[in-house]
């Protein structure tokens, strides 16, 4: 099952889609995902003693411990990253309640910065997801920090549940094809409705079945917790943090856990913390319509009569999908997944328009391609696992299970806010945590900061998963003095190193700690 619903969903799959990801296996210290010091996972010990602010006293044994940084290897089917970087390992509580009980290991890499005596210290980068690898992206994306690369080392993480850190999995590859070929992801039928929410029980299933011992721990609290315990490690006294897409969540998140250790922080492409889970589908419903109107009108078209004939298209495939020269065909759930990827970049809009020509003359190759290139699929059929990691981080967070009933009361509104994305984020709603084997935190996240140094927080106008609203929430949540807007008057998801007012902008406030005024504008 695929999800928009679950805000910045998609921000690593577009670096996905332009080839950003690279690899670092084995090289580490303690082989991440094991746990160690303490045995089993929920093995009884002692509660943590508090600090005052409520946070768990971390052993010396964690704090103090010493990173092995080596050479990093090739993930499997790629090439090892260049001979600058290095990957390490830190173990952190697998429960943070029991700090002194069972760890794992949080996989990191770094390039050190290139002016090692104008060196201000390291910056922790999080692209998004859930379930983005930072080990693996950063150095395909390092180029475009080179210049925060003179003076920063550049430290990418794969947060707890994902890939190298206690990574989530839920499903073979076979089970994953299986699902992307079957399940109606918007069902028309009750037979459709119940192989939908057997699909999402059955994937929470897995997800229990195979990573049980992580499945409760693997939340946004606990990621922000692991990157304080990073930040001690490398030796920083406060953090200076890049997040974008969900990684504003997390560094948001951070901020309110631990506003004294914020460093310069910027929050790029901003989730809305104010927004429960149905609020993030409405959201991205009403932001990925807004792209769709700004790509048609950029094509010259009426967005009305262009968003009706691509919901006509829909329609037709769903009743008749279309082949693609492959013993696979495009159904409506790859169809619509293959039109929202290129969507988050203006650079795109040439790809989707042929892909729509291609499939209104009755050939689904080119969205079908773009589906793979979301979903994470290669021409083997060999599937990644970031939506696995997404979807366990997504209902570890959040508390919510709307149920059947509840999607189909969204459907009137949704639809009307999106007759081509509207009714799939109604019913995923339903779908997402279906029958989740583990509860779920809170309803929204907590930003709130006070007393902690200025953050930074960017938003598009144009941004279809992350909508523009959300950057002045997270603005106004982190609180007066702490949280300040910059506006980016224009299309994507995530602006730096695609605008260069903001490029340039994030970069001062980073290297010259030059804060820009509240509510600057981009265009």
């Amino acid at each position: 099952m695929v999800s928009y619903a679950r805000a910045g969903a998609l921000a690593a799959a577009a670096l996905l889609l332009t080839g950003a990801l690279a690899g670092c296996d084995g090289a580490t210290d303690d082989k991440p995902g094991r746990a160690t010091d303490g045995g089993k996972a929920g093995s009884p010990s002692a509660p943590a003693a508090s600090t005052a602010d409520g946070e768990p006293v971390l052993p010396g044994s964690l704090t103090s411990q010493h990173l092995g940084w080596k050479r990093c290897g090739a993930p499997g089917g790629g090439s090892a990253p260049g001979s600058d970087w290095r990957c390490a390992s830190v173990r952190v509580p697998l429960d943070y309640a029991r700090p002194q009980g069972a760890t794992i290991g949080i996989a990191l890499i770094r390039k050190e910065a290139r002016d090692k005596g104008r060196r201000l210290g390291s910056m922790l980068f999080d692209f998004g997801g859930p379930g983005g690898s930072g080990v693996s992206i950063l150095p395909r994306a390092a180029g475009s920090y080179g210049k925060l690369n003179t003076r920063y080392d550049l430290v990418g993480f794969d947060p707890r549940g994902v890939a190298g850190s206690a990574g989530v999995r839920c499903r073979s590859d076979q089970e994953q094809e299986d699902a992307a070929r079957k399940v109606d992801m918007t069902p028309d039928t009750a037979a459709e409705e119940a192989a939908f929410m057997k699909d999402g029980a059955d994937f929470g299933a897995g997800c229990e079945r195979r990573s049980g011992k992580v499945l409760p721990f693997v939340g946004t609290t606990n990621a922000a917790r692991d990157m304080d315990l990073i930040r001690q490690v490398l030796g920083d006294r406060k953090l200076t943090y890049f997040g974008m897409s969900y990684g504003t969540e997390l560094g948001g998140t951070y901020a309110h856990l631990f506003p004294a250790n914020v460093g310069r922080t910027v929050l790029d492409a901003v989730v809305d913390p104010t927004a429960d889970a149905v609020g993030h589908a409405r959201n991205q419903t009403t932001g990925f319509q807004r792209a769709l109107d700004n790509y048609l009108k950029d094509r010259g078209q009426d967005p009305g009569a262009g968003t009706r004939r691509i919901a006509r298209l829909l329609a037709g495939i769903d009743r008749k999908p279309l082949p693609t020269g492959t013993s696979r065909e495009l159904n409506e759930s790859l169809a619509i997944t293959g039109i929202v990827m290129p969507l988050y970049s203006k650079d795109n809009w040439p790809v989707l328009t042929r892909a729509l020509d291609e499939a209104e003359g009755g050939r689904g190759s080119m969205l079908l391609q773009l589906a793979d290139s979301y979903n994470n699929r290669d021409e083997k059929g060999r599937y990644g696992t970031e939506s696995h990691s997404q979807r366990a981080i997504s209902c570890a967070d959040s508390d919510a299970r709307p149920t059947v009933a509840d999607a189909k009361a969204l459907l009137p509104e949704f639809e009307k806010l999106s007759p081509v994305f509207g009714a799939f984020l109604a019913w995923d709603t339903a779908g997402w945590c279906s029958d989740w084997p583990v509860k779920g935190e809170r309803a929204t996240p907590e930003a709130s900061a006070p007393g902690a140094g200025p953050v930074l927080v960017v938003g598009t106008t144009g941004d279809p998963a992350t909508p523009y609203e959300g950057a002045r929430k997270m603005a106004d949540e982190l609180g007066k003095g702490v949280g300040v807007l910059l506006t980016n008057k224009g299309e994507g998801h995530v602006a730096y190193g695609r605008n260069t007012c903001v490029t340039s902008t994030v970069d001062t406030y980073f290297l010259d700690g030059k804060v820009p005024a509240d509510g600057k504008t981009c265009s």
